[in-house]
């Protein structure tokens, strides 16, 4: 049930049809794992935070730098150095006190996604290392865990939505086959404009608060937001016969 302070706090959410107390009860419940809290696991850990979902798992083994601090919007100049996973969660428990927040203060291995990824219902990529995206997307498989997936570069980004428990979803190594030539860009490499990070990982929250409500999200959709030109692709995928991840 909802306290009266809780029905007060999230009224506007309420109003909404497609969500109502019954959504507003079903974030409450609802567990996910967000990897990587940097300039998209800022604005999700923010949005899901403050949406009212009851308990969010921070995985980060990363320090903040100087360098962050034009995009990753939840730290300033004094928590330079500090881990992110646990500068996040002391500032998300100011914006929301009655959200559960576990800290993982380290960087996802094997190991860690056994444990964890069968205590959530919604795992969220928001790293910027090919390998842990790999990781993440053949652990999701395995648990089969639905995976919100984004990704941001210079003035461009894109979202996906994987679910394990449909037969014909696609998954992130059906688009990306594994190749150990491939690059790794990311903002190191490539540069990243902030408010492009803002819009990506907006879509990455409004897909989980969709999936987690009882709302469909659409698998086997590439979606490509171009901020150059205030654009978006969407892109159909077939899950591949030949992917040696989810398909067998």
């Amino acid at each position: 049930m909802l306290s009266n302070q809780e029905k007060l706090r999230f009224s506007r959410q309420t109003l909404l049809k497609s969500i109502g107390e019954p959504g507003q009860q079903a974030l409450k419940n609802a567990k996910v794992l967000i990897v990587g809290i940097g300039g998209l696991g800022n604005p999700v850990s923010l949005y899901l935070n403050a949406a009212g979902v009851g308990n969010i798992y921070l995985a980060d083994g990363d320090s903040i730098d100087i360098s962050n601090l034009h995009r990753q919007i939840l730290f300033n100049e004094t928590d330079i150095g500090e881990n992110k996973a646990d500068t996040s969660a002391e500032k998300l428990q100011q914006l929301n006190s009655d959200t559960n927040i576990e800290v993982l203060d380290e960087m996802l291995d094997e190991e860690l996604a056994d444990y964890y990824f069968p205590l959530v219902d919604l795992v969220l990529d928001c790293t910027d290392n090919i390998n842990t995206r790999y990781l993440i997307n053949r652990k999701c498989l395995e648990h089969k865990k639905p995976l919100v997936i984004g990704a941001a570069t210079g003035f461009d980004g894109q979202h996906m939505f994987i679910n394990p428990n449909i037969p014909d979803s696609a998954c992130y190594q059906c688009l990306f086959p594994a190749s150990k030539k491939a690059p790794e860009n990311n903002c190191q490499t490539l540069g990243i404009l902030g408010p492009v990070l803002a819009i990506i990982g907006g879509m990455q929250a409004l897909q989980a608060i969709k999936f987690l409500t009882g709302h469909s999200v659409a698998t086997n959709q590439l979606n490509i937001f171009d901020g150059l030109n205030n654009s978006w692709q969407q892109f159909s995928l077939k899950k591949q016969a030949n992917c040696p991840i989810c398909s067998g």
